[in-house]
């Protein structure tokens, strides 16, 4: 859609000891298996872990030995064991099939869980997905990759307890090795998509880099202020296919909103949609409401409805109709019958909803 034809103007767990003897698939031998402590407290990802010495090895020499390492803080999360588990081409943890965590909703775990620990010969592991990226050869030694599971280290994952990806931005859990993944798709602390609509747009970050990064990338426009009203015109009124405008940030009540308007066909029929999306979680957007009003010639549409997090995508909101859907013939009236132009004006107005203390509901703060 070419933009240049839309006018906006803004008025306002130890693990249990088998009877291994380190030889794996074939005669290989594995990786030495190391004896965790699960942590007594949240404070500590890992408290001690001993390596136990393969045959003939020596404490303390090259050959093996016992080593301990104790008291290692939560942050950074840095152990050997962890090291072992980060797949050496892509460095993202290795997970085994997904048919063992078969309980987790689909659309909730990030793709990574569909990938099997995989070894070579030589005992060199890797994640299933980069075997392909490296063209089915080990990038360690180069030997021919095989599809033989590394069963020994999965076991290891097991009593491994790992503090969240995000501690440097703020989590403080700390997660066994095969929930900490599901957390961290989740966690309140991982960094926000950026909310662009008319391109695709990977940039992630905190709530004030993505306003920089709107303010200064895309060019949207900044405003403060609680009410605003503005006026869209659109030379062509049929050519609604896929248009997708994102037109104002707005600054109120210390937060940031994000105000979109858009033309896309809802089954045959071509609509306009306008929507608020609230740049911070969904916990802290059921905190606002808002409200979009249309109208002309003695008619008008008002919407009223709670702002949605950027946690969900623009699409996602769209699909689900959360905001003021005006049809075509409908916005053309209020176009004042001229059917070659489009020309809109939405008003809306957002505020507070404020915390009774006696009922515990919520009841509107109209005059912030």
């Amino acid at each position: 859609m070419d933009m240049a034809s839309i006018e906006c103007v803004s008025y306002s767990d130890s693990m249990d000891d088998d009877d291994d003897d380190g030889v794996g698939v074939g005669g290989v031998s594995h990786l030495p298996r190391p004896i965790l402590v699960k942590p007594s407290s949240a404070a500590a990802a890992v408290n001690v872990v001993v390596v136990s010495a393969g045959s003939g090895g020596k404490a303390g020499g090259g050959g093996g030995g016992v080593g301990v390492v104790a008291g290692a803080p939560a942050v950074p999360p840095a152990t050997s064991v962890h090291e072992l588990l980060e797949c050496p081409v892509c460095t993202n943890s290795m997970y085994p099939p997904i048919h063992q965590l078969g309980h987790w909703e689909p659309e909730e775990l990030p793709s990574m869980l569909s990938v099997i620990l995989l070894e070579c010969q030589n005992g060199h592991t890797l994640c299933s997905t980069c075997k392909t990226r490296v063209h089915n050869r080990c990038p360690t030694c180069r030997q021919e990759l095989g599809d033989i599971r590394c069963l020994a280290l999965e076991k290891v994952a097991e009593s491994l307890e790992l503090p969240c990806k995000y501690y440097s931005l703020g989590c403080p859990e700390i997660f066994p090795y095969y929930s900490k993944l599901k957390h961290e798709s989740q966690c309140n602390f991982r960094p926000y998509n950026c909310p662009y609509a008319g391109s695709e747009c990977s940039v992630v970050g905190d709530i004030p880099f993505l306003v920089a990064h709107l303010r200064d990338d895309h060019k949207v426009d900044m405003h403060s202020g609680c009410t605003f009203n503005h006026r869209y015109v659109k030379s062509n009124p049929r050519e609604v296919e896929n248009a997708t405008w994102m037109l104002t940030v707005f600054h109120c009540f210390g937060q940031y909103f994000c105000l979109h308007f858009e033309a896309f066909q809802l089954g045959v029929a071509p609509v306009y949609m306008a929507f608020l999306r609230f740049m911070g979680d969904e916990n802290d957007a059921r905190n606002y409401s808002y409200s979009l009003e249309v109208g002309a010639n003695g008619r008008k549409m008002i919407w009223e409805g709670t702002p949605r997090s950027i946690r969900d995508s623009h699409r996602k909101v769209r699909d689900s109709h959360d905001g003021l859907i005006i049809q075509r013939n409908m916005a053309l009236f209020f176009s004042g019958g001229e059917r070659k132009e489009l020309k809109l004006r939405v008003t809306g107005r957002i505020w507070k909803e404020q915390q009774n203390p006696d009922s515990g509901a919520c009841i509107p703060n109209l005059f912030s």
